[in-house]
């Protein structure tokens, strides 16, 4: 007459098997109860009310048919939706209980809506619907049961009496309770399977999450960021882009590393990335790659924001990262490190290719092309703490930024010689109302970018130049 609770389709498997862990987190299958098996239950109750209201009276002996349809139907519905066209049909579940609601609808009606075993039907059946469909479910049973019950009173008509002898209402409300009783069972083994298996999906989660910062580590925010986001398919493809292309390197690297020890150089080094890196993050560069002392950093892919500010970027990362350098060479030198290390940096603009290179189970996420040899080569031929631009990019930055001319080279991959640049300064911080001061000798370093104090800092550098003054003087006059 009814089907029993569908198992959690969000939690389920294609078999209708609940999925749970075991203590050693090996998969286990907890099966649902079986439309089968709930509708034997509910049919055969149903049978079991017929014959003890038959026996005592309350229903006409005509029933008695019903009883081998009730006992058949179960092996038929299971048939049918096993093995005929029915088993591809969508939602057959709840439309095989909109049946079984018309049924008990029906049966309702034969026995003249008595009250007491009516009743125990209804509950088995919008029991059913509740966990089968939901409200939906149970609206529609109601529907289709109400109707049913209406069209058989109407052809039968109801009986001289509501009520049930004794026998008849006990056995009515034990096979409902029972009924309830299993399918409920049932309910809270998967209910508690999917507690389970939400525990471990979360675990899982978390484990996921923790494993994505770390591989993150091994790529550019910006890469990770587009494969994480499913903005980005990992696979082999690659793409013709404008980009502003940025090299670096350390200029006296070589020398000391002929100085100091591997471990304490490679503590130095890294402690150079990092801050570089923080540098190349705040503008959005994408780092490329770390080679030796040698850091490439590209603008304008993954994301853009256009070909002028993608190259405005670019220089810019490269004014501060010379300007952060003066800091870092000041703290090297407190740390005992003599050699007066000095970066110096080459950016080139124009069209080049990018994307996934490599093989399919190993990719790197990079740029070829001849402004990629070009950006190396203003690289090589810079000075310490000079940064050489190609002509595409100080076409983008000139009125923002100050350029010096420095002729022409000539470069492989290019047919006619390349003009070339040195970027001074941004303009805003030229003249005497920048905001932007140095000056470094042998004991004494200062860097000031007065837009970037705070006016407590700003009492403090006061003093500390006050005193530095006094000092100076005092020695001036000593001597």
């Amino acid at each position: 007459m009814m089907s029993a609770p569908a198992d959690l389709r969000n939690a389920s498997t294609s078999a209708g098997k609940t999925l749970t862990v075991d203590h050693h987190n090996n998969p286990v299958a907890i099966p649902p109860m079986p439309d089968y098996n709930g509708r034997i239950l509910a049919y055969t109750a149903t049978a079991a009310i017929i014959v003890t209201g038959v026996l005592q009276g309350a229903f006409d002996h005509w029933l008695l048919w019903l009883v081998a349809g009730a006992l058949t139907w179960p092996h038929v519905a299971h048939m049918l939706t096993r093995r005929t066209f029915l088993r591809n049909s969508p939602r057959i579940r709840q439309k095989m209980l909109i049946f079984d609601c018309m049924v008990g609808g029906a049966f309702i009606g034969c026995i003249g809506v008595v009250a007491i075993p009516s009743v125990s039907v209804v509950l088995m059946l919008m029991f059913s619907c509740l966990i089968v469909g939901g409200i939906r479910q149970w609206l529609l049973g109601t529907v289709f049961m109400a109707a049913a019950v209406a069209a058989s009173v109407a052809v039968i008509g109801p009986a001289e009496s509501l009520q049930s002898p004794l026998l008849t209402s006990i056995l009515s409300i034990s096979a409902t309770g029972l009924y309830i009783c299993v399918t409920a069972y049932y309910s809270h083994q998967q209910a508690r399977a999917l507690m389970l298996a939400k525990t471990q999906i979360q675990n899982q989660r978390e484990q996921s999450i923790a494993l994505s910062h770390k591989l993150s580590k091994y790529l550019s925010p910006q890469v990770w960021q587009s494969i994480f986001t499913g903005e980005r398919d990992v696979r082999l493809e690659t793409q013709r882009k404008k980009l502003a292309v940025f090299f670096s390197d350390i200029k006296g690297f070589t020398e000391l590393s002929e100085e100091m020890e591997p471990e304490a150089l490679t503590e130095l080094l890294n402690h150079y990335f990092n801050e570089m890196s923080e540098v190349a993050l705040k503008y959005g560069g994408t780092i490329d790659k770390f080679v030796g002392d040698s850091i490439m950093v590209f603008f304008g892919d993954p994301t853009s924001r256009g070909q002028r500010e993608d190259a405005f970027a670019c220089v810019s990362m490269a004014i501060d990262m010379r300007k952060h350098m003066k800091i870092m060479r000041q703290k090297w030198r407190s740390q005992g490190i003599k050699t007066p290390l000095e970066i110096r940096m080459g950016i080139s603009t124009g069209y080049t290719t990018v994307g996934n290179f490599g093989a399919e189970n190993r990719m790197d996420y990079t740029i070829i092309g001849k402004e990629v040899n070009l950006a190396s080569r203003l690289e090589s031929l810079a000075e310490a703490g000079e940064i050489l631009v190609s002509y595409e990019t100080f076409s983008l930055i000139k009125d923002k930024i100050m350029c010096r001319d420095k002729g022409e080279i000539t470069v492989k991959g290019f047919g006619k010689p390349v003009p070339i640049y040195e970027v001074v300064d941004f303009r805003r911080d030229m003249g005497p109302n920048r905001s932007f001061l140095e000056h470094e000798h042998s004991g004494f370093a200062m860097y000031l970018d007065s837009d970037k104090i705070t006016e407590k800092e700003r009492e403090s550098i006061l003093a500390a130049l006050e005193d530095a003054a006094d000092r100076l003087r005092q020695e001036e006059d000593a001597s």
